[in-house]
């Protein structure tokens, strides 16, 4: 993928932030002196790189993308870097680190390479001393943090199968549940029946488990339907507004276990708070942040991140100064 590169000279490097998720992936191509914040110098975009939905090989492939890009848009030639951060959705097993480690060893894309899931950068951004937990509340869900002493630790990020509660895949497959209920005549009414039938087109949900089912949809497809949930709620639907209020619960109290993993006791709590759900969706956001306000936690400050790949950034720049 890149050639060997003559470094721009002993002070500035070139750095990689990826931001990879289970909708898009982000890459930044930087400078960095130490002597102050990396300076973007290009940027570029690709599809889904979690690799445990999109498996490993398709995730590579928009990781190249997405990196090819940012190189065009630092008008470029793709070159080995100094130092690259890539923070993926789906990479937290020591098996999956190792693949992309491989993978960005023969591409020579750097000479100091740390793979990461998506939600450690985060914190990251938000705080540059790494200090905090990161909430991550996308098409998946996970929280991570890390303490003054340097010790992490992570809660959730199970996957659509059994986990990634309060995640936009989680809330559109509790509202497509519901809709199926009502439909069965097992559940109450609720207005996300027809809104789902609408979106997929069909006069019955029976009609839709070929496209549902069908190997092609993609979890990202799915969650998308989210905010049709959080319309649904605020027009007055008591079952959508219940799916939201469980979905907070469920976000907060990886917050609060994560806390006490890291910080035993009533310790202040910094909180950064990213992905489409969280961005998007600002009284969802302050009903989690009105929940953790209960008695026994103390959030001294919160910070929304809207580009996480910031963090990824800012841990490739930690690298350099090893």
């Amino acid at each position: 993928m890149t050639q060997n590169n003559p470094q721009m000279d002993s002070e500035t490097k070139l750095i990689l932030g990826v931001d990879g998720g289970g909708s898009k992936t982000i890459a930044c191509l930087a400078e960095s002196d130490l002597s102050g914040p990396p300076r973007i110098l290009g940027v570029g975009h690709g599809g889904p790189s979690n690799c445990r939905s999109v498996g490993t090989q398709q995730a590579i492939n928009q990781l190249r993308l997405a990196i090819e890009a940012a190189f065009v848009d630092a008008k470029r030639q793709p070159t080995e870097v100094a130092s690259a951060c890539l923070a993926l959705a789906g990479a937290d097993r020591k098996i999956e680190k190792e693949q992309f480690q491989q993978w960005a060893k023969q591409a020579n894309l750097a000479e100091a390479v740390v793979v990461n899931n998506d939600a450690l950068p985060v914190v990251y951004a938000a705080f540059p001393d790494g200090v905090g937990i990161g909430l991550i509340a996308g098409t998946g869900s996970l929280a991570i943090g890390r303490n003054q002493d340097g010790s992490s630790s992570r809660c959730g990020g199970w996957g659509g199968l059994f986990g990634d509660e309060g995640s936009g895949y989680s809330i559109a497959v509790a509202a497509l549940r519901a809709a199926a209920w009502d439909e069965d005549g097992r559940g109450p009414s609720t207005a996300l029946r027809q809104i789902w039938l609408e979106r997929l087109n069909v006069k019955t949900l029976n009609e839709a488990i070929p496209k549902l089912y069908d190997p092609g949809t993609d979890r990202a497809e799915i969650a998308a339907f989210a905010p049709q949930v959080f319309k649904a709620a605020d027009a007055g639907d008591s079952v959508a507004s219940e799916i939201i209020e469980e979905a907070a619960s469920q976000l907060a109290k990886l917050v609060t276990t994560l806390q006490q993993q890291l910080q035993p006791g009533t310790s202040p709590l910094r909180l950064a708070l990213s992905g489409g759900i969280l961005n998007n969706q600002t009284s969802f956001t302050n009903r989690i942040l009105e929940i953790l306000r209960q008695p026994n936690h103390q959030l001294i400050e919160t910070v929304i991140v809207r580009d996480p790949v910031q963090g990824a950034i800012n841990i490739a720049a930690d690298q350099i100064s090893l």
